[in-house]
């Protein structure tokens, strides 16, 4: 006979020590998993998120967490399905102030293979559902009424049905029916991204490990810089060399160069390049989830007077951001010494959002802190030991038309910070100079 399962205790944040010993070198690792060293423990790192996000739920008046966010749902039960699922809304996740685990609805036989190859979630929380998959399947057929009244029960049967449910992305339809089922639905974002912002020392070193593999691609990059050489041929190799080294996301590979340089497009196209070209590429891609944002400039075969000029300015502006990271100072000391809009060609800061700017980095591209002068001269929040996050300038040269881009990962130490992204950038890199 079977022995009856023990019931986990519900593990607190205070249980798992988040901090490196920063004395030592952040590990760059390899995707193996192997008996001779300690890597990335991922039942360790799915026990600190977890405890991450149920403090983060008690500390706020919220009786529950229900997310759809597929970043917040890989937090919360270390499940994945693939890229696909991220613009579906067809997973979601409970939890409950009571309940030590939380509950997950996946698609399909998703659930079914949960309940088989993944046995740090219950097998009786692992459920197939449907929502619709965004208004495909129509509302008044029924499902989001079924569903809405599973969590309300749920939430019942946990003792927190008067208490806020906190979401945080939904289709208004399934709103609608958790509000008629007597649920009060307030944001839950924010409380997720409260737990996600200090990283444990298995999330750094999957950090770490991304910043890795997007040093090798800007090698390749480096390279590959010629005239003749498209900005679309420059994506592909990037892709299947990220591909091929683990990534399970390039999320999107940025490639301007030109005349395009100025004003920043954000994206890529089939422009040929040209000696001289001042040429930005960043690249957005995820190792075991976790993802990098990371910023070069190069110049191909040649490069002006303006545009060293705009390079070394780019650089200044980020020296002097990455010289004030530590815990304790506030984001609108780090905003305070990048230039104002005006002073690099543009109406106002919103208008510049994105050009001199600070993000965390982890789940998701965009978390905890943001630092622009947009916000953060306004409403300063503190940085603190254990985030990680990219700051990234941008100066455009004097010609018109060129611009330099620069960006840096960091990992808060104890006291100060550790630059990740390691391809050299101190000055302007000239690929295959003539």
């Amino acid at each position: 006979m079977a022995k009856p399962v023990a019931e986990p205790a519900i593990i607190r944040a205070e249980d798992i020590d988040p901090r490196y010993n920063w004395a030592r070198a952040l590990p760059a690792l390899g995707t193996m998993g192997v008996d001779f060293e300690e890597r990335v423990d991922y039942r360790r790192l799915h026990r600190y998120r977890l405890a991450r996000a149920r403090a983060a739920l008690e500390k706020s008046d919220l009786g529950a967490l229900l997310v759809m966010d597929v970043n917040n749902i890989r937090y919360l039960t270390s499940t994945k399905i693939g890229e696909w699922e991220r613009d579906k809304i067809c997973r979601w996740a409970l939890l409950t102030r009571a309940s030590p685990d939380p509950i997950l609805w996946d698609f399909g036989s998703a659930a079914v293979h949960h309940r088989l190859y993944a046995p740090w979630l219950r097998p009786e929380n692992c459920r197939a559902g449907l929502l619709g998959l965004r208004g495909t399947v129509n509302p008044a057929f029924g499902l989001m009424q079924r569903h809405a009244r599973e969590i309300a029960g749920l939430i019942g049967d946990a003792g927190v049905a008067k208490m806020p449910l906190g979401v945080d992305i939904i289709e208004p339809p399934m709103l609608h029916e958790l509000e008629k089922v007597g649920l009060k639905v307030v944001d839950g974002q924010q409380a997720m991204l409260e737990a996600r912002e200090i990283k444990s020392i298995d999330e750094i070193a999957l950090l770490n490990r991304a910043a890795a593999m997007v040093d090798g691609a800007y090698h390749l990059v480096h390279e590959e810089l010629k005239p003749g050489v498209r900005e679309n041929d420059i994506v592909a190799k990037v892709n299947e060399f990220l591909y091929r080294h683990g990534s399970d996301d390039v999320e999107a590979v940025n490639a301007i160069s030109g005349e395009r340089c100025n004003p920043h497009p954000h994206n890529f196209t089939d422009r040929m390049l040209r000696p001289g070209d001042q040429a930005f590429f960043d690249i957005l891609q995820s190792f075991m989830g976790y993802r990098t944002c990371y910023y070069r400039t190069f110049n191909v075969g040649r490069a002006t007077p303006v545009q060293h000029d705009a390079y070394k300015r780019a650089r200044e502006w980020l020296d002097s951001a990455i010289a004030l990271i530590k815990p304790g100072v506030t984001t609108d000391k780090v905003a305070s010494v990048w230039p104002g809009a005006p002073e690099f060609g543009f109406p106002d800061e919103m208008a510049a959002f994105g050009l001199q700017f600070g993000h965390g980095i982890g789940c998701a591209i965009h978390e905890r802190p943001i630092i622009s002068r947009v916000v953060s001269l306004d409403h300063p929040t503190e940085i603190k030991e254990g985030m990680v996050f990219a700051l990234e300038t941008y100066c455009p040269a004097k010609d018109g038309y060129s611009a330099a881009r620069i960006e840096e990962e960091v990992v808060v130490t104890d006291k100060g910070c550790r630059v990740i992204t390691l391809f050299p950038a101190e000055e302007l890199p000239i690929a295959n100079r003539y």
